[in-house]
């Protein structure tokens, strides 16, 4: 079996800006007739402190008879953290766990030695128009957590703290951040934050931690000499004071935290610092040896060929 994807935390910055050191470009792609813009793992960059899976989520309408439906399929060695902007994802999972997380939520599955799970349209929103609009993030666990057993968080929005001023609106996914920590488990030093900024508002971005990002969602800023007006990712050097101006209401995620501590080996859902494991959890999935969905076990996604 090859493998798909090697994330290795080393990497080199660029001299010519002197707070960015990178740009990515989100890539299209097709999870069973929904599209999602996906920024990590790249070519140039494969992670972002612990984050090695990064996906843009619509904004997307669904009409009558049509939705989200993720069959039930396994992870091993990772976290998943799913944030909605608008609408509604039903998560099961063979824990047992059966949440809908709506926006300004929090989904955390710690997928550790094994899990499976589905994403589904609810069958009352099947039959209505909605929108969808979020982030689905994973992260890689450190390595002497990889094996922990998994579990299950749901939080809800106003569990999430938040900091409002007339201009900006700064709340606090994951980790520590402007003075607040969320309540939502992390294995490392990691921040992930949802920022709101009206026209002319400039505010510095926290310089804690080693690894740091900027995705844009809407709008436009300016950093430094740089403008991003489209959904893209600006990886920012370490250490720099970085300062986001907004040229037009925007919306945008700032994230990261520390490196990972050894490579991280990615083949489909899977992600480990082990290729043996990997391989392992693809026959297992195989052989059908992982747990069902109680209460949606009659579909699954079969394992790719490599």
């Amino acid at each position: 079996m090859s493998l798909r994807s090697t994330i290795d935390p080393k990497h080199e910055g660029s001299e010519e800006h002197p707070v960015i050191e990178l740009r990515l470009e989100s890539k299209p792609r097709d999870l069973g007739g929904f599209s999602v813009r996906r920024v990590l793992p790249s070519e140039k960059r494969r992670a972002l402190g612990p984050f090695v899976f990064f996906d843009h989520m619509g904004p997307a309408e669904f009409g009558p008879g049509s939705g989200i439906n993720v069959r039930p399929h396994p992870h091993i060695h990772l976290a998943t953290i799913t944030y909605l902007f608008e609408g509604e994802i039903v998560h099961r999972d063979s824990l047992g766990s059966h949440q809908t997380i709506q926006a300004g939520a929090v989904n955390l599955m710690v997928a550790g030695k094994g899990i499976v799970h589905s994403e589904r349209t609810s069958p009352e929103l099947w039959k209505s128009t909605y929108r969808l609009h979020g982030l689905q993030l994973w992260i890689a666990l450190p390595q002497a957590s990889e094996d922990t057993e998994p579990d299950f968080h749901h939080h809800p929005a106003s569990e999430l703290p938040e900091i409002n001023t007339e201009a900006a609106r700064m709340k606090v996914i994951m980790g520590r951040a402007f003075g607040k920590t969320s309540p939502v488990k992390t294995f490392s030093p990691t921040f992930y934050v949802d920022l709101s900024l009206k026209a002319g508002a400039r505010m510095q971005l926290p310089n804690e931690y080693e690894e740091r990002g900027l995705y844009l969602i809407s709008g436009s800023v300016r950093i430094g000499q740089e403008e991003l007006r489209e959904p893209q990712m600006l990886l920012l050097k370490p250490d720099a004071e970085v300062f986001v101006e907004a040229l037009e209401d925007a919306r945008l995620v700032a994230l990261g935290g520390d490196p990972l501590g050894g490579p991280r080996h990615i083949f489909w859902n899977f992600v480990s610092s082990s290729p043996e494991r990997i391989k392992k959890a693809s026959e297992d999935w195989k052989a059908s040896r992982f747990p069902e969905v109680p209460g949606d076990n009659e579909e699954f996604i079969p394992l790719p060929e490599a």
